[in-house]
Formats: C-alpha cells, structure tokens, sequence
C-alpha cells in the first residue's frame, strides 16, 4: 500500500463527516432538551422538578454553545493537510474527547454530592436534588457521547497509522 494525498483528502473528508454527525447529535440533545426544560421550567409545580427543568435549560445552551461552532469548524474544516499536522490534530481530537469523558465523571459526580447535600440542607433540598438530577442526567449523556465520539475517532484515526506505515 502506497501513501498519495489522496487517500490524506480522503481521510479528512471522513473526519469531517463524524464531526458533523458528532456534533448535529450534541446539537439535538441540547436543542431537545433546552425546549423540554423551558417547557417544564415555567410550568412545573413541584420545586424539585422546576429546578431540575432549569438545570436542563442552563447546561444544554453551554450544550448548544459548543455544537454549533463545532458544526461550524467541522463544516469548513482544511481538506488538505500535511501528514504530520493529521496525526497532531488526530491525537488532540482523541485527547479531547478522553479529557471530556473523565471531566463527565466529574458532572455526574457532582450531581451525587449535590443529592447528598440536599439531606442536610433542608431550606434547599429540592433545589440541591433538581440540580442534582440534571447533572446525573447530562453528565451521563455526555459520558456516553464523549466515550462514542472518542471510540469512533480513535476507530477513523487508525486509517492514517496505515498511511504513516505504508510509508515506511
């Protein structure tokens, strides 16, 4: 097998793709689940709910904030690129999602201790356990597509230590 610039353009045209994909799926979670905890925000009774609703509506537009550009830098991502600047941005895009998903252990985490500090705190207590639950609920989200997102890139980069080989 012989390395040509082709199968590089190819490679990224690829790349391109799962980041479009990756991102248009951030995108619809947060764009869901914006609207459900708007909705459930101003018409919940129950305490606990409403501010689980508004936790929904806070974190999917940072959710949102993040998917659009991304969309945006995947869109109009550079087709052609030197064999060694792939494999950098190859390993930082890998580094990024395997920082992600640890950071996710983080939110979900968070939510734990936020349900446990809701049975000291009395004055709080359905504002600690609705905070609490939207992060256990959007950390375990993105733990789920950080970890995919990272398998999938980790899966795609594979094809340029082929190109790196063939080289040799």
């Amino acid at each position: 097998m012989s390395f040509n610039a082709q199968d590089l353009a190819t490679f990224h045209q690829e790349r391109s793709k799962l980041d479009k994909a990756l991102m248009l799926t951030l995108g619809s979670w947060a764009s869901a689940n914006a609207l459900t905890g708007a909705i459930g925000w101003t018409t919940a009774k129950n305490p606990e709910m409403k501010s689980f609703h508004q936790m929904n509506v806070m974190w999917n537009a940072v959710n949102l904030g993040l998917a659009i550009p991304g969309y945006l830098r995947a869109r109009n991502a550079k087709a052609v690129m030197s064999l060694s600047a792939t494999l950098n941005e190859q390993q930082k895009t890998e580094r990024i999602f395997l920082l992600n998903t640890g950071l996710d252990v983080a939110y979900i985490t968070a939510g734990f201790l936020l349900r446990s500090m809701a049975l000291h705190q009395s004055s709080k207590t359905d504002q600690l356990n609705g905070f609490g639950k939207g992060l256990i609920l959007q950390g375990s989200f993105l733990f789920a597509f950080d970890l995919t997102a990272f398998a999938i890139h980790h899966r795609h980069g594979k094809q340029v230590l082929r190109l790196v080989e063939a080289r040799e």
